[in-house]
């Protein structure tokens, strides 16, 4: 996976759960701990998520990660560019496709003659 599909995903994911620790994200998205640290700092660095602390329950603070107003819009960028590459793997995938049933159907023409 590419460190800009990493970022993609990252993205996603804080938005929709901007609580999760590191160790949590580093789960869901399979990669390892120094990764997702590395993936977090850089997103920190270039102004596309904020770490904000939050008071969890009595005197135990947490962290939560929020999407900036920028990393809004690159998410929405890298979501549509992530679209136009997944349309095209999946149209070649589909012509492998057609190509393998044909050499199967000119398979069994073989055989039955």
């Amino acid at each position: 996976m590419t460190n800009q599909e990493l970022e993609y995903r990252v993205l996603k994911i804080l938005e929709r759960q901007p609580d999760l620790t590191q160790r949590q994200l580093a789960e869901e998205l399979g990669v390892s701990l120094g990764k997702t640290h590395y993936l977090i700092k850089s997103l920190i660095d270039v102004g596309w998520v904020k770490l904000d602390n939050f008071q969890r329950s009595g005197k135990k603070w947490g962290y939560a990660y929020l999407l900036t107003p920028m990393g809004i819009i690159e998410k929405a960028a890298i979501t549509a560019r992530f679209l136009v590459r997944r349309q095209r793997e999946h149209a070649q995938l589909q012509e492998e496709i057609a190509q393998l049933q044909e050499e199967v159907r000119q398979q069994r023409d073989l055989n039955n003659k």
